[in-house]
C-alpha cells in the first residue's frame, strides 16, 4: 500500500459513515475506521515530510495534526456523533514563521487552506499597521500569478466599517477590514485519489510562501523596522 496516496477504501468508509452517522455503526466497523485513519495520518507524514524539504513545520507528525472525528455535541446544533472527515492542521515553527496550513479530506468536500485564520488582536493590530503605509506591497502579494492560480482572492472575516484607529477612507480599506488572513482551494474526489495528489498539495502550499514569508517579517519587527 503505498502511504502517500489516500486509499479509495479511505473514502468508502467516509461514505458510509455519513449514511450511518450512529454510535452502533460506527462500534461494527472500527477496524475500518482505524484503517482509513492511519491511512490519513501515514499520508499526512508523508505530506510533513515533503514540506519540510522546503519550510519547517513544528507539527511532528500526521497522527499529532489530526483533528478528532467525534463531534462536540454540547454547543452545536448537529448532534450527529461523528464528523465523516479526515481534517487537520501543520504548525509552522513560531516565532519566526508565521501562518499555518489545514486539510480536510471529505468525499465532495476535500480541501485544503492556509493563512491567519484566527490571528491574536497584537498580531493583527500590526499586519493592520503595515497595510496602512505598505498597502501596494500588499496588493503586489495578492496579485502575485502563483497564488492567484492557486487559491484565487483572500478571504476572511471583515469588520463591517473601518476597524478601530483605521480611516474608514484609507485607499487599502478593503484590506484592512479583513480579521482573517485566510487562502483556499477545493478538489475533486478524483484528484484526491490520484497518485500526485500529495505533490499537488505540497505544490500548493508552497504557492503561498511568499504571502508567509512577507508577514513573518511584518510580524516580527516593530514600527521601525527593528527585530522584536
Amino acid at each position: 500500500m503505498k502511504s502517500f496516496v489516500i486509499q479509495k477504501s479511505t473514502f468508502d468508509f467516509l461514505k458510509k459513515l455519513s449514511v450511518n452517522n450512529n454510535r452502533e455503526w460506527f462500534a461494527s466497523n472500527k477496524a475500518k475506521y482505524e484503517g482509513a485513519k492511519e491511512n490519513a495520518e501515514q499520508f499526512i507524514d508523508a505530506l510533513i515530510a515533503k514540506m519540510n524539504e522546503h519550510d519547517d513545520l513544528e507539527t511532528p507528525s500526521g497522527k499529532k495534526s489530526l483533528y478528532r472525528i467525534y463531534n462536540d455535541v454540547r454547543f452545536s446544533d448537529d448532534k450527529t456523533p461523528y464528523n465523516p472527515r479526515f481534517a487537520g492542521y501543520l504548525k509552522r515553527r513560531k516565532p519566526f514563521l508565521r501562518g499555518g496550513y489545514y486539510f480536510w479530506i471529505k468525499p465532495g468536500n476535500s480541501r485544503i487552506a492556509c493563512g491567519f485564520a484566527h490571528p491574536n488582536p497584537d498580531d493583527l493590530k500590526r499586519i493592520r499597521q503595515d497595510i496602512e503605509v505598505n498597502y501596494e506591497d500588499w496588493y503586489k502579494l495578492l496579485k502575485l500569478k502563483t497564488v492567484v492560480s492557486t487559491f484565487g482572492a483572500m478571504q476572511g472575516e471583515q469588520v463591517r466599517t473601518a476597524p478601530r484607529g483605521f480611516e474608514k477612507d484609507h485607499p487599502a480599506i478593503g484590506l484592512l477590514r479583513f480579521k482573517q488572513l485566510w487562502f483556499e482551494r477545493s478538489f475533486a474526489d478524483k484528484e484526491v485519489l490520484a497518485d500526485d495528489f500529495l505533490l499537488n498539495v505540497n505544490k500548493s502550499f508552497k504557492a503561498i510562501r511568499p504571502f508567509f514569508d512577507y508577514v513573518s517579517e511584518v510580524l516580527g519587527t516593530d514600527l521601525n523596522g527593528e527585530t522584536l
